[in-house]
């Protein structure tokens, strides 16, 4: 019985540390629902958190709203309860782009969410102003908030950049959105009418990850206009 309990223990531990962040990085990049519905199954606490995310990112493009909206509610929960015992910069980021993408989903959220998103990336930011996805998810933020309320294309650019510098840094456990700071920053550019800014952020975001399918998926859409 002893072995039998160590065996189950042994396998539980295997599977929570097998979904990591490059692995869940990795199935989002190829829009692979199944592996990212088996990371938030294996994953505890944070990475758990962020392959919720990634598949709602994911379900919403391939058009199965209902999985996006519940992975989001997965997401926010895991992240909420994480931040009641330990509130710190990361957690912070993501709970805010989680926020950010139920807000886009149903914007009658927008008034009590939009005021605990600011929030959470103010302390973020106060916590780890040199954290790189803190100045990522404030940039994706700016992109969506007009300027007369703080955001703008301009500020998001400058936070883009920004989270870029900072993404220069040695990182030895959360790693994510590297490429999509560089996709991000592209956006911006593309909504200003810089498309040879845009398609050179692009690039360099395939660059830096090869693998990244959201910025090979714009370069090819601007490649087919032409």
């Amino acid at each position: 019985m002893k072995t039998l309990l160590l065996i189950t223990s042994l396998t539980l531990v295997s599977q929570a540390s097998f979904a990591n962040i490059s692995d869940i990085d990795a199935a989002a990049n190829t829009m692979n629902i199944n592996e990212l519905n088996q990371y938030s199954e294996q994953a505890i606490d944070y990475e758990k958190a962020y392959a919720d995310y990634r598949l709602a990112i994911t379900a919403n493009i391939m058009g199965q709203r209902q999985l996006a909206t519940d992975s989001l509610n997965d997401a926010q929960q895991t992240l909420e309860s994480l931040l009641d015992q330990d509130p710190s910069a990361d957690p912070q980021a993501l709970l805010a782009a989680v926020y950010g993408m139920q807000i886009s989903f149903d914007n009658s959220k927008g008034a009590v969410l939009g005021m605990k998103t600011a929030q959470l990336l103010q302390q973020a930011n106060d916590l780890e102003p040199n954290n790189p996805r803190v100045s990522l998810v404030r940039a994706i933020n700016a992109f969506y908030t007009p300027s007369v309320f703080g955001g703008g294309l301009d500020k998001s650019q400058t936070l883009a950049t920004q989270a870029i510098s900072q993404f220069e840094q040695p990182c030895n456990e959360i790693c994510w959105g590297h490429a999509e700071a560089y996709t991000w920053r592209g956006l911006a550019k593309q909504e200003q009418g810089d498309l040879n800014g845009a398609l050179q952020d692009w690039q360099t975001a395939i660059e830096v990850d090869p693998q990244y399918g959201w910025a090979r998926y714009l370069l090819n859409q601007q490649t087919v206009k032409q």
